[in-house]
């Protein structure tokens, strides 16, 4: 691609990479557009907060935007560019109208992150005390905003292989609206791998994740509530340091030293900490997509110890960098184990390692993604008429969002 070409992202909220693996993941795709020529506009109707990168520093323009304001028509149609990504579905229900009106030719991509009614399906079985069954989602009123935003997009980016077969499979979605497309990472080289801090450098258990997200707060009470009194028990004077950005009130209340209980909070350097510690332990319950926290682990040579939704999508036919389990008794045996078995432990770091070069170096992944996207750009009038379903949801989207969107518009201009 030799001219400047304009790239649009429309995210939920500004990227906070030390915060979320999200916030890294929107890092990553920058990148690759950047080093495609892509000249990026990043814009945004969040405010902005402490822990944001500077988007200065990346030469990236930063634009804040507004919810149902016609100021967006205006900003969009100048701006003319060649694509525009929405961070989430939520963005492309509120944007994704405005662009394909004022920007037909442009190519609209959906960065799904996770499918978050897969998420909250599960999230709701868990506290109904019931077991996940695919005909839930069909159920949420998420999910049918979700599949709508994906039909209406040309092409969803999915960063789990499960999410991708479940679209296919229940929901009938085209595949050519679809594309894998998981973490792109570099690859662990061998001199990365001896430098990292060995097992007698290492001591405790850790776990971190942002405490805004629903299924971290819940592994956490998980830990404190029912594992760590047990798994403790059998490693006096071990302690267990639980990082997360953002954590509540509620999060800092669980802080109980006399029992190795820490609640550290923000973590300045995630890998520091990560490569200090001698094993992960994630006990997600619920949740979707990949998850960052395990993949931070394997960067920094820490085994883990998880549950079949933890590793969902995540290792392939690859064996796991620790133990995956969902029982009990099960997770503090594999814990102690690994913890204490140096042998176990070296392999354990070692599968984590392959896990990362053969699924996600991002070798695999760009130029086949980036030969994508320009055949898309070349092809898009056939593209879109050969998916009839998402031209006639964005036909009646067009026209009801539209029109509730410019009654709230004058409804708030006669407020002021």
């Amino acid at each position: 691609m030799s001219q400047i070409q304009k790239l649009l992202i429309i995210g939920t909220v500004w990227p906070e990479p030390d915060s979320s693996a999200a916030g890294g993941r929107m890092l990553q795709l920058i990148t690759l557009f950047q080093q495609q020529g892509f000249e990026i506009v990043f814009a945004s109707p969040a405010l902005d907060s402490d822990y944001m990168v500077d988007l200065a520093t990346l030469n990236i323009t930063k634009k804040s935007i507004v919810l149902n304001c016609s100021s967006f028509d205006i900003f969009v149609k100048e701006l003319n560019p060649k694509i525009v990504l929405f961070d989430r579905f939520m963005m492309e229900e509120q944007f994704g109208w405005r662009v394909a009106e004022n920007c037909p030719d442009a190519l609209r991509i959906l960065d799904t992150e996770d499918m978050h009614s897969l998420r909250l399906a599960r999230q709701k079985a868990f506290k109904e005390k019931r077991i996940f069954e695919v005909e839930d989602l069909l159920k949420e009123d998420v999910a049918k905003r979700e599949i709508a935003s994906i039909l209406r997009s040309d092409l969803s980016l999915m960063i789990s292989e499960f999410e991708m077969d479940l679209l296919k499979t229940t929901f009938k979605i085209d595949e050519k609206l679809l594309y894998y497309l998981p973490f792109l990472l570099e690859p662990i080289s061998e001199t990365t791998f001896h430098e990292l801090p060995s097992f007698n450098q290492r001591n405790n258990f850790i776990f971190i994740g942002n405490f805004l997200h629903e299924p971290n707060w819940n592994a956490v009470q998980y830990l404190k509530e029912t594992i760590w009194p047990q798994l403790r028990k059998q490693l006096p004077g071990v302690e267990l340091h639980i990082y997360g950005a953002y954590p509540s009130q509620k999060v800092m209340q669980l802080h109980q030293p006399k029992e190795g209980f820490y609640i550290k909070g923000r973590a300045t350097d995630a890998n520091e900490v990560v490569q200090n510690a001698r094993i992960v332990l994630a006990p997600l319950r619920f949740g979707a997509g990949i998850k960052g926290k395990l993949i931070e682990a394997m960067q920094c040579g820490t085994p883990s110890i998880t549950t079949l939704i933890g590793a969902e999508s995540m290792h392939g036919h690859l064996p796991w960098s620790g133990f995956v389990t969902n029982d009990i008794p099960e997770f503090i045996k594999a814990s102690i184990q690994l913890y204490q078995d140096e042998k176990l432990w070296h392999k354990a770091q070692e599968n984590g390692i392959s896990i990362i070069n053969q699924r996600y170096s991002r070798d695999l992944f760009e130029k086949d993604f980036i030969s994508k996207i320009q055949f898309l750009s070349s092809n898009l009038t056939k593209h879109r008429l050969d998916n009839f379903l998402g031209t006639l949801l964005q036909h009646h989207t067009l026209n009801s969002t539209k029109y509730m969107s410019r009654w709230i518009e004058a409804k708030n201009s006669k407020k002021e």
